[in-house]
């Protein structure tokens, strides 16, 4: 048996304004199909912030779609050559969280834009920062976490949480998750950063093209908007379908079925014991779920 009784998963959104459509929550348990977390308007950050402080129900594993830190590893800094450089990923994240303060709607535009900082970021408009190409980087795509490039392996096709740039970028939606994690103030546990606990409610970075994949389709498949493409990934899962029938956003579709994939993985050792992650790594980088 599970030592997990409820599974959710988190679509997130780092693009500016108040509330995001771009932002899912779903969860399951037991064996039954997994269903939307629905508020009456779209998401916002804060809401999502508050749901987890205040409404998880407990035992829940948590999976939220973004990164948890920068790359480390590869330089032995988030931000080599800069003295205040954070020296772990819970320092990182009240970093940003701090500099950030004053922007709305838990963005993180004055981070972006930091007239020291926004050298490592590739940035709309054509702006590359000039440490956005790190001598120690070893990929033009940017620099990359032990995580990232074991996902690569498994079949997706990672972005660098430095670039900002382009629909499949996740940087943004990286740097606005920390706030959240910064604001939890360790209420969740967030593994590996924190280390499992024998009970009660945790959270874990997710790719949700895993689930898909995890479901038999492919990463360059991985989104679906339909009901017909989500019950067949959900019945390849062993999960009961939803009940709705159509059309279907992928911000849903995704949650909704990581939700059911998480369910499945949760009880899996070799996940919680990936063969590269050291206590170095687990501090400062941290690990997607369900990369082995």
């Amino acid at each position: 048996m599970s030592r997990f009784r409820h599974f959710a998963a988190i679509d997130w959104s780092g693009a500016k304004g108040e509330r995001q459509r771009g932002i899912a929550v779903a969860q399951c348990t037991g064996d039954g199909p997994p269903t939307l977390v629905q508020r009456d308007r779209p998401w916002s950050r804060g809401e999502v912030l508050e749901w987890l402080r205040n409404e998880l129900a407990p035992g829940t594993l948590v999976g939220m779609d973004l990164g948890i830190a920068l790359p480390f590893a590869d330089c032995g800094a988030y931000f080599p050559g800069w003295s205040d450089s954070p020296a772990n990923a819970r320092a990182l994240w009240q970093m940003v969280d701090t500099i950030c303060a004053d922007d709305p709607n838990l963005e993180v535009g004055s981070l972006v834009d930091h007239p020291r900082l926004s050298a490592y970021f590739r940035r709309h408009g054509g702006r590359e920062g000039a440490a956005f190409h790190h001598p120690h980087a070893t990929h033009r795509r940017g620099r990359f976490r032990v995580t990232e490039w074991a996902q690569e392996q498994q079949g997706c096709k990672p972005y660098s949480n430095f670039n900002l740039v382009g629909a499949a970028q996740v940087g943004k939606s990286s740097l606005t998750g920390m706030r959240v994690l910064a604001r939890l103030g360790g209420a969740v546990p967030v593994w590996p950063i924190d280390p499992l606990p024998e009970g009660g409610s945790v959270i874990v970075e997710i790719y949700t093209a895993l689930a898909a994949i995890a479901a038999g389709r492919t990463a360059a498949r991985s989104k679906m908007t339909d009901c017909a493409s989500l019950n067949a990934g959900l019945h390849a899962l062993g999960s009961a379908a939803v009940a709705r029938r159509g059309p279907i956003d992928d911000h849903s579709a995704d949650a909704l079925l990581t939700a059911a994939w998480l369910r499945t993985a949760a009880d899996r050792p070799e996940l919680w014991e990936p063969q590269s992650l050291s206590a170095a790594i687990a501090a400062t980088e941290g690990w997607t779920f369900g990369v082995p």
